[in-house]
């Protein structure tokens, strides 16, 4: 028992953490379904935004299993997020430790990766899933192999920053840890700023993705709406960490 109680305080963090989470997901789910950008009635096979025809695609196997290789994605996100953190913690906290110090390009370098990596998982097991027929109607479609290659890498780029702000954020929440702060409340309460900001950002991004016919101008200014808000995130967060490191 007492090793639970020494346990119970990260634990309870975690779970409020993945409660804020769902909740900030409610809440932009229902702004999506009441300003038209998804809808989850039925609708006819004709003139359909772009998420309806990619879903009508898949069986109800194929649905399962899509929906395993998106939650592998994403734990391998959050898990570099997470171990980016742990090594600056270790790096501060550890003598012997090797000398790692959190920058900005590093978390941006190291979620680029960690993006590759995780569409990577997510191809791997939705070629699995895939008719040769749906592959090959989905290749007639698509552009050359050089082209999608270049625009994974660039896709993952973007989401590199992404990770690169949580990875920062993370760290910042361990120098204020470091300063005698909770390090529980100080991550709660970064999930649900930061969170806030990227669920809004999402939500105005499928306006303009989720739509029968994508407006390229209208989703490049989301896309570049997400880049600069997760540099500002990014080196924020490295700026407030510096400070409470001089705390």
């Amino acid at each position: 028992m007492k090793d639970m109680k020494a346990m119970a305080r990260p634990f309870l963090a975690l779970y409020a953490m993945a409660l804020v989470i769902a909740l900030l997901g409610r809440i932009g789910l229902a702004v999506a379904g009441g300003t038209g950008v998804l809808a989850f009635d039925y609708i006819s096979a004709s003139g359909v935004p772009v998420l309806d025809v990619i879903c009508s695609i898949l069986t109800g196997s194929a649905f399962v299993a899509f929906l395993f290789a998106a939650g592998l994605a994403l734990c391998v996100s959050t898990a570099g997020a997470v171990l980016y953190g742990a090594l600056a913690s270790r790096a501060q906290g550890d003598a012997g430790a090797p000398a790692v110090r959190p920058r900005p390009l590093t978390a941006f370098l190291w979620g680029w990766a960690t993006a590759l990596v995780a569409l990577a998982c997510l191809v791997v097991v939705v070629l699995g899933i895939l008719s040769a027929v749906q592959v090959g109607s989905m290749s007639s479609k698509l552009p050359g192999l050089p082209i999608i290659v270049v625009g994974v890498i660039g896709f993952a780029a973007f989401l590199g920053t992404l990770l690169g702000a949580a990875s920062m954020v993370v760290c910042a929440c361990v120098a204020r840890w470091h300063t005698g702060h909770s390090l529980e409340l100080s991550l709660i309460a970064a999930v649900a700023l930061c969170g806030a900001v990227v669920a809004a950002l999402t939500v105005g991004t499928f306006s303009a993705l989720n739509a029968a016919s994508i407006s390229l101008p209208a989703l490049g200014g989301w896309f570049a709406a997400d880049v600069v808000a997760n540099v500002a995130m990014l080196f924020g967060a490295k700026v407030y960490a510096d400070k409470m490191s001089l705390a």
